[in-house]
């Protein structure tokens, strides 16, 4: 083995070998005492780049998550109002239907009925301006889709958050053909000679029949109060049409003819008579009466889908979901059209989802009385909740089907409240939090120290640490040796 004194290669080596062992050493112990195995870019550039998109990542999810929880909590707000609405509607019926018992009730009775009816829809209303979530009022409306509708016999009924508010001028609105009932008219006259021989009606409708026989004797006047009245009494939703002043006195003859309630394609009766002409145009032989007409048109240029006097906007469109109703008997002229409805839409935005446009929207809307149970054909007139009364029973009967509708429309929008709780922001919550713990865990993977393996290579390193500083010591020893050669 040769002996040099200019350069000491073993005491280098050793000391090469003691900085590389000592360097790993000293990651051994950051990742121990950080817990990461990538601290710095160097440690693993491509790993610590996948590592910090998952952490922006798992930031996005744990916000989203708190952002459906958020949510929830406020649809659940406005459950809770719409509950004591449910409740106070409730009331207010259970009120019509004792107003109604006309045989029991005095002035007095009507009186406090009537005055229990106006501090419920105060109650109602109060809860439509009071019901915030924060500083955000959540069911007067101003959280949904509002509308406003310009034109004769043109009303706006409601809208969705897939709608797209108007431009400057509106939705201009084209109607082509106007809702229609079904309706059949005789084509010969029940007279007093009909009347005595026995003549025999028969109606049917919805799955309700009606089997009606004149009475010999009775004038032709009294045959059609009884008539009428025997159709209402039967529940169909049918409805005698007479003609004012037509009974110059109650034995002249009259043409019967009716027509259902309900204007559309999906309703329509059955008559017969046992005259030809009188009802059915054979004697004898039920006939189904034409269907009514489904009013049609465009809205905003947008084909419309009607159903009765109802026109939505098709899907898709800027207008989907927007829905009117045109109650004129007769279409414009061509050229014309029947109106426009201005559309503002400030429904419900909700960032559901870590990236950008993973949002989903729900319309709240108002609650207040003079928006619910409008659009119910009745003879008191009454256009929506607000307008009911209970000063007579027949009044207090068209109060029924007017509070009939706002519990149906409370209900339905409970419902559909419900739905997109449970579906969109419940279902989305699931998905959020699952997500959020498998993207955690592949960032861990990456980025985290097996706390283990570290620290088995830290032991190693130690030694190998200490054993480098002991060849180095034993290194720098060799140079004696030449010392002790020289001197003999």
């Amino acid at each position: 083995m040769p002996l040099r004194i200019n350069h000491n290669i073993a005491a280098m080596n050793s000391h090469r070998n003691l900085m590389k062992n000592t360097e790993v050493q000293n990651k051994n112990l950051e990742r121990l005492s950080s817990g990461l195995k990538i601290n710095r870019g160097a440690d693993s550039p491509a790993g610590l780049i996948i590592s910090e998109r998952m952490r922006a990542q798992i930031a996005g999810l744990r916000q989203a998550i708190d952002n459906s929880e958020t949510g929830i909590t406020m649809l659940q707000t406005a459950e809770g109002a719409l509950e004591e609405v449910n409740r106070s509607l409730i009331n207010i019926r259970q009120l019509a239907i004792s107003s109604a018992n006309e045989a029991v009730n005095d002035e007095s009775m009507l009186a406090a009925n009537q005055q229990e009816l106006e501090d419920s829809l105060r109650t109602i209303d109060r809860i439509a301006k009071i019901s915030n979530y924060g500083k955000k009022a959540i069911l007067d409306g101003s959280m949904g889709a509002n509308g406003v509708a310009a034109g004769d016999n043109l009303e706006f009924v409601s809208a969705t958050e897939n709608t797209n508010s108007s431009p400057v001028g509106g939705y201009a609105v084209e109607i082509k053909t106007a809702a229609t009932q079904s309706t059949v008219k005789g084509t010969v006259s029940l007279n007093q000679a009909l009347i005595d021989a026995g003549e025999q009606l028969t109606f049917s409708e919805g799955g309700k029949t009606l089997n009606f026989e004149t009475i010999a004797g009775e004038s032709v006047e009294t045959t059609m109060n009884r008539l009428e009245k025997a159709v209402i009494a039967s529940g169909m939703d049918v409805v005698m049409v007479r003609i004012p002043g037509s009974a110059a006195t109650p034995d002249a003859p009259q043409f019967l003819s009716f027509k259902h309630n309900e204007f559309g394609s999906e309703h329509f009766f059955q008559v017969a008579s046992s005259t030809s002409g009188v009802l059915s145009a054979q004697a004898d032989v039920s006939v189904k009466i034409k269907n009514g007409d489904d009013v049609a048109g465009f809205i905003g240029g947008e084909l419309g889908i009607g159903r009765g006097q109802y026109l939505t906007g098709s899907i898709p469109s800027k207008v989907s979901g927007l829905k009117l109703r045109y109650t004129g008997e007769n279409a414009p002229p061509p050229g014309k059209i029947a109106g426009s409805v201005t559309l503002s839409q400030n429904s419900l935005v909700f960032h559901v989802g870590p990236n950008v446009e993973q949002s989903t929207s729900f319309s709240l809307r108002s609650v207040n009385s003079n928006k619910l149970g409008s659009g119910v054909t009745n003879d008191s007139g009454f256009r929506s909740l607000n307008d009911v009364e209970f000063t007579d029973a027949e009044r207090s009967q068209d109060a029924i089907l007017i509070i009939d509708r706002a519990i149906d429309e409370i209900t339905k929008f409970r419902g559909k409240m419900g739905a997109f709780q449970k579906n969109d922001l419940e279902s989305n919550l699931n998905y959020l939090r699952n997500a959020h713990e498998n993207v955690t865990n592949a960032e861990s993977i990456i980025r985290d120290a097996d706390m283990a393996e570290e620290m088995s290579a830290f032991a190693r390193n130690q030694i190998l640490v200490q054993s480098s500083t002991a060849m180095l010591a034993q290194a720098n020893q060799t140079p004696a040796a030449v010392m002790k050669l020289i001197n003999g």
